[in-house]
């Protein structure tokens, strides 16, 4: 797949990427109602390269799903790697791992799955939602997102209202979910009729056991 796209100003195509440090380069943004954010821009060094290597290796599919009376296509492309999978690029495997060793892998809260969305233009998104982890969306729990190719706007509302506070993300940057966000807030990637060139979403998940 080729998809003309604005390269980072810092980025080289011709080098591997390669992951910063963590640690105290991390914010956290207190969202409230037992919610957090945290954020670490350009966490991933030379990005491009990598949306480049999943954006052509990547076996991408079209979701559908069933909207009011009809399936409707996803507007995003989808892939999912399960705890048993290769992921289909090594950089993944140590952002998965450095992202365990960071927080601790706390029981139940252990990154094992990656979910790939590719915005392959303004028009692609996602609606408001907060992401259901198993059958575990009563409890608190950590979502990952890592971010290649262009930059689009992570917007994040509470559910009993307020502030709707908004993220770019892209070349490499990473935001993490914790706490209760997944059940007090909901997040989405909304369309644009801006200009703006393909991202890819990578998104690092624990797996819930029924019984946990």
């Amino acid at each position: 797949m080729s998809l003309a796209f604005q390269t980072s100003l810092f980025d080289d195509l011709d080098a591997d990427p390669t992951l910063e440090s963590l640690g105290s380069s991390v914010e956290r943004i207190d969202l409230g109602e037992g919610a957090w954010l945290d954020v670490r821009p350009g966490w991933v060094q030379n990005s491009d390269a990598l949306f480049e290597r999943l954006a052509g290796g990547v076996d991408w599919k079209a979701d559908r799903r069933e909207m009011y009376d009809r399936v409707v296509d996803v507007p995003r492309l989808v892939s999912w790697f399960g705890p048993d999978h290769v992921f289909p690029d090594p950089v993944l495997t140590e952002a998965q791992a450095a992202l365990n060793a960071h927080y601790g892998r706390p029981p139940q809260q252990v990154f094992e799955t990656a979910g790939l969305c590719f915005y392959r233009t303004g028009d692609d998104s996602i609606a408001w939602h907060g992401d259901k982890v198993g059958e575990a969306i009563d409890r608190d729990t950590m979502v990952g997102i890592v971010s290649v190719g262009a930059a689009r706007t992570l917007a994040l509302r509470s559910r009993s209202g307020g502030e709707v506070r908004r993220f770019p993300v892209g070349h490499g940057d990473l935001v993490v979910m914790g706490g209760s966000c997944q059940r007090t807030h909901e997040h989405s990637i909304a369309k644009t009729k801006r200009a703006i060139g393909p991202r890819i979403s990578i998104q690092f998940r624990p797996v819930w056991s029924r019984s946990a």
